[in-house]
């Protein structure tokens, strides 16, 4: 682009086909990949490179001590380093990803594996007390006939004539369990540094089941990309979730716009624009506006270019799965949709006791901002809509059609609303910066 024809309008189609497609990571992987393999032929490898499509298949390091429940294997580093690496490059590993497991035990290991190419995406790390490691240990036994593992606590066999061939290994004494711990040690703390951004540390002291889910979350998590992002962030939850102070600590912190959909339609009458008058009719019967004149209205403010560039906070549309079509087939999509769940009994307290100062407009809440003296709670206000029946009224309506619309929106983020504010937006900010998460077969 010619600089100085800035500010660029850019069209809205662009950012969206990036993001879409993931462009800037794809740029990024394959000059990454070039960087490593430099291949005499960067085009023909590129091609090769776009053509396997495994960009986002699993590649996984499992580290830990013995017993922590992951294999290890003693072979000099050289061969193992060539049967690692004939090993990843089979078409299946290429294509499907793979899972190594007790790879790297040292740090001299660490370096050769990088210098050979190969680059994980996870780095799971099991950790569990020495106490507990040795108990694992001590209590192994190995079937002779076909070399299966058991364990006199954990999984011991229910045949009597496979209990009474069980042999205990020769190297799971408590001094030789020590003896590797100690080794362990020493490595580890030299292995973690080669992984500082990618590495994540599960404990394995509890039950099988907990630790692979645990695991299993964190691979299908993506890491923090460094591709433009441009947020459009919508947020759903019955009256009273807390959508609008959300919207505005977000619009406050990262500079997006915060687009209400209400306020915009009162915008509108205010203004005595044209739409205004279509709308100001439906606002005096109390009556709510057809969806093709909001979604008239909400289009041209989501396509002004403070909203392309910067991105946007919508909330209070769509209600429905009929306007949540509205919105995808105008071309404005959300790329972050977060659902505000907040129990009945918690919207009824946070809504029902809101009062209004009619003297100075002061907001208070009989129970988390009282006010400050008699005279003022005395003249103090409830706003008609705040009465327990319309909140009611409000909420049956919300979540008659919130199953829908949450299948509609795909990836759709679920939060607490129950919480102090701040919490929440901490939960709904990890959910803007990190990617979302890629469901890959394992």
């Amino acid at each position: 682009m010619d600089a100085t024809t800035a500010p660029h309008h850019i069209p809205v189609e662009m950012p969206q086909y990036g993001e879409h497609h993931h462009i800037f990571e794809l740029m990024q992987i394959m000059l990454q990949e070039l960087l490593i393999h430099q291949p005499k032929e960067p085009i023909q490898f590129m091609l090769n490179h776009l053509q396997r499509d495994n960009d986002m298949v699993p590649r996984i390091f499992i580290l830990g001590p013995p017993a922590s429940g992951k294999t290890t294997i003693a072979i000099p580093d050289s061969l193992l380093m060539e049967l690692i690496k004939e090993r990843l490059e089979k078409d299946e590993c290429v294509s499907k990803g793979w899972i190594l497991d007790g790879i790297p035990e040292t740090r001299e290991q660490a370096l050769m594996i990088q210098t050979s190419g190969i680059s994980p995406r996870h780095v799971i790390v099991l950790k569990a007390p020495d106490t507990v490691l040795i108990e694992r240990n001590l209590g192994k036994r190995i079937d002779p006939y076909n070399g299966e593992v058991y364990h006199t606590t954990f999984d011991w066999p229910s045949d009597p004539e496979v209990q009474k061939r069980l042999k205990a290994p020769l190297d799971i004494s408590e001094e030789e369990t020590a003896k590797r711990l100690i080794e362990y040690h020493r490595n580890i703390t030299r292995i973690l540094p080669s992984y500082p951004k990618i590495l994540k540390v599960i404990s394995s002291d509890q039950p099988c089941v907990d630790v692979f889910y645990q695991a299993l979350t964190y691979v299908q998590s993506q890491h923090r990309s460094n591709a433009p992002f441009t947020p459009k962030i919508l947020l759903c939850g019955p009256t009273g979730s807390g959508k609008s102070l959300q919207a505005a600590l977000l619009a406050q912190k990262y500079g997006i716009i915060n687009v209400c959909c209400g306020h915009l339609l009162k915008e509108e009458v205010a203004r005595n624009s044209n739409v205004g008058e279509l709308i100001r009719p439906f606002f005096q019967k109390e009556m709510q506006v057809p969806d093709q004149i909001t979604i008239r209205v909400l289009i041209n403010r989501l396509s002004k270019q403070d909203c392309i560039c910067y991105g946007w906070v919508l909330h209070g549309f769509p209600q429905d799965i009929d306007q949540a079509t509205l919105l995808d087939t105008a071309g404005f999509m959300p790329n972050r949709v977060f659902f505000l769940n907040v129990p009945y009994d918690s919207v009824i307290e946070r809504l029902t006791l809101r009062r209004t100062d009619p003297a100075t407009g002061e907001r208070y809440h009989l129970m988390y901002k009282p006010p400050p003296t008699m005279e003022i709670q005395e003249r103090l206000m409830q706003h008609p809509e705040d009465t327990e029946e319309k909140v009611k009224l409000k909420m049956d309506l919300f979540y008659r059609n919130s199953s829908l619309i949450e299948e509609y929106f795909e990836n759709v983020i679920y939060v607490n609303g129950d919480q102090d504010p701040y919490t929440v937006f901490e939960y709904i900010e990890s959910g803007i910066i990190m990617p979302l998460p890629t469901k890959v077969p394992l």
